[in-house]
Parts: structure tokens; C-alpha cells; sequence
């Protein structure tokens, strides 16, 4: 595609404009530089892999992957970041501030990828699907987590006994048998849980939701194992 542009001379400034997306600059180099992106003209090649930007700055940025160069330091807890806006965004962690917020239920976020997918509760879009059994997920690091049945990889691992999961969270629960946390409180009884689903089974006793069913007769039970002894009955009949 080919970008002209004008320069005006405006207030003794130069001040010129991108025919394309009229985005306007101080300068000619400035624009000159603006307009690769609609020439898809990609000037600075990585020298280690290949990969072409349209702006020497991208391209710097970019050889931190190769180099491990993380500039940029967090002054809470002095993590490190190859780039300024990831730092920025690892900044509201600490602040608690959330500036990204969904148009249509309000819910803020503290990244713009959180609320990426995110929207896609509303619109129903799953992007990612997986290229062994075709399912399909909401967010690329559901995808990851999901190929590990397939693969059988287990990449986090317990440092206390050394057992292995395929996520994160699943660590996390594993762990507190080793602390004795149990995080999860009855706002009844006060009895206390190591995950929020036994919570929620518990409370079933004092609310007598029924969540499971028999899958044969459809009768219904609060507890997970009532539903596999009543199923013999149908069996022995």
C-alpha cells in the first residue's frame, strides 16, 4: 500500500499528516517512520532469528528475548521486565489499581489481555482450540494447561515430597497438605476446607442443596460418593 503524506507548516511547526489514518506528526521522519506500518516494509531484521520491525526501537526491545536483558526493575519487590509497559502493568499488583474495564458489565481489570478474554464470556468466542482432540478455550493459557492431558507433561512440582501437576493451582492445593492451611471457612460451623469446592459440597449439609445425581434414575444427593453406592442397586436389580 502506498502512504503519502503532506507537511503544513503550522505555527512555525511542521506538522504533518498520514493520508491513511490521518495521524499527524511533528516531523517528516517521524511520519516517514509511521508509514511502514501501512507498507508492511519491515527495515530492521533480528540478526539471531530473522524476525523484521518496522521501528530500530522494536527491534531493540526485541533482543532482550536473545540476550536476557531485563532494564527495567519494579521499586516494590525488584522484579525485572525487558519492557516499560510490562513493568507498568506489573506496577498494579502493587497498587491495586484497575484501569481496564469491560463496556458491557463494568468488571475491571489490571491487564488489557485480562480483559481481552475476558469479553469473550459475553460473545461466546473460544479462539483457541486444541490441535489433537479440537477443543476449544477461551484463552491460550487454558489451551496450554488442557494439552498436558494429551502430552502427560507435569511441569510443576512439589518441593517438600516432590510429587508432580499439570497446574499450578493444583500445586497450590497439594501444598497446604504439608502447611495445614485450610483457607476455606462455613459461615455456619466455622468447619474449615483446603479447597472451595469441599466448601461447597459442606454446605449442602446445612442447606440440603442436593448437586449430585445418579446418572441412571436421576435421584438426587449432596455428596459426591451417595450417587456411586445407590448406582449398584440398579446394577444388582
Amino acid at each position: 500500500m502506498e502512504c503519502k503524506y503532506t507537511c503544513d507548516q503550522m505555527d512555525s511547526k511542521e506538522s504533518c499528516e498520514c493520508d491513511v489514518c490521518h495521524l499527524t506528526f511533528s516531523d517528516s521522519p517521524s511520519l516517514s517512520t509511521h508509514k511502514q506500518i501501512h507498507s508492511h516494509i519491515k527495515p530492521y531484521v533480528c540478526v539471531v532469528c530473522n524476525k523484521g520491525f518496522n521501528r530500530s526501537s522494536d527491534l531493540q526491545r526485541h533482543n532482550r528475548i536473545h540476550t536476557g536483558k531485563k532494564p527495567y526493575h519494579c521499586d516494590v519487590c525488584n522484579k525485572a521486565f525487558t519492557q516499560q509497559g510490562n513493568l507498568k502493568t506489573h506496577s498494579y499488583i502493587h497498587t491495586g489499581e484497575k484501569p481496564y474495564h469491560c463496556d458491557v458489565c463494568n468488571k475491571a481489570f489490571s491487564q488489557s489481555g485480562q480483559l481481552k478474554t475476558h469479553k469473550y464470556i459475553h460473545t461466546g468466542e473460544k479462539p483457541y482450540h486444541c490441535d489433537v482432540c479440537n477443543k476449544a478455550f477461551t484463552s491460550s493459557g487454558d489451551l496450554q494447561q488442557h494439552k498436558r492431558i494429551h502430552t502427560g507433561e507435569r511441569p510443576y512440582h512439589c518441593d517438600i515430597c516432590n510429587k508432580a501437576f499439570s497446574h499450578s493451582g493444583h500445586l497450590q492445593v497439594h501444598n497446604r497438605s504439608h502447611t495445614g492451611v485450610r483457607p476455606y471457612h462455613c459461615d455456619i460451623c466455622r468447619k474449615a476446607f483446603i479447597q472451595s469446592s469441599d466448601l461447597r459440597k459442606h454446605k449442602c449439609i446445612h442447606t440440603g442443596d442436593k448437586l449430585f445425581h445418579c446418572d441412571v434414575c436421576n435421584k438426587e444427593f449432596s455428596t459426591s460418593y451417595r450417587p456411586r453406592l445407590y448406582k449398584r442397586v440398579h446394577v444388582c436389580q
